[in-house]
């Protein structure tokens, strides 16, 4: 019974924290805002006999995850892990557990913060924002204007012309690019097939997918991941 608890536990945690790095991938921190408000406690495993020293542990566990998933989102690498770095450094002088604990919140949303603000620009519209979380709270469905416009309880044309003042970019191709990154992120880091890939994001047919990749990348989804797995 212990033993399956352990793994319990270890499944959990792997859960929590992919969850948390992925809020931070996309930038959607009114999201992660939202999820932390009632997240359940994240119970790492045992890496270190002494308190204090398990704490700092976990939260240079937490940061490199954390600047993975930055790295995934568009962030510069260097910038990435040399923020990770300076948080590392910090929580390393700090001799409290509630004032590292805090640290790590604050280290969350930065990350967040930072891939939002280079995802959707400086700084974001509401209506920016409510449109990225639509679409990425929706990546495995065909998503439309319409769609869009109904949740967010607006006229389709409305929407339209809004959203390209606000955004400067059409909102079809706003749609289709966070389906192409997600479409990037599943061919770089996971052994999804292209068309495994394409049935997941929504797309009509392994055609309209491999077409509107090359679109938005210049290469087909193979050609991507040769590209990148090398």
């Amino acid at each position: 019974m212990a033993a399956i608890r352990d793994q319990q536990n270890v499944h959990n945690t792997l859960a929590l924290e992919q969850t948390i790095v992925n809020f931070v991938r996309r930038g959607d921190t009114a999201a992660l805002k939202e999820w932390l408000a009632d997240a359940p406690a994240v119970r790492g495993g045992i890496l270190a006999s002494d308190q204090l020293r398990q704490i700092k542990n976990t939260f240079i566990v937490t940061a490199t995850l954390i600047s993975r998933g930055a790295i995934r989102g568009g962030m510069d690498v260097d910038d990435a892990l040399s923020l990770s770095d300076a948080y590392i450094q910090k929580c390393e002088l700090m001799n409290h557990i509630d004032r590292i604990t805090n640290l790590q919140y604050h280290m969350v949303f930065d990350y967040a913060e930072r891939v939002e603000k280079l995802r959707y620009g400086k700084q974001p519209s509401k209506l920016v924002q409510d449109v990225a979380k639509y679409i990425q709270h929706h990546l495995s469905e065909p998503i439309t204007t319409d769609d869009i416009a109904k949740a967010l309880f607006l006229s389709r044309s409305r929407l339209s012309v809004k959203f390209k003042e606000e955004a400067n970019e059409n909102l079809i191709d706003f749609i289709l690019k966070e389906k192409i990154e997600e479409a990037k992120r599943l061919l770089r880091y996971t052994d999804k097939t292209s068309v495994a890939i394409s049935a997941y994001l929504g797309f009509s047919s392994q055609s309209h997918f491999s077409r509107t990749f090359k679109k938005y990348t210049g290469s087909l989804p193979n050609e991507y991941r040769k590209r990148h797995n090398n």
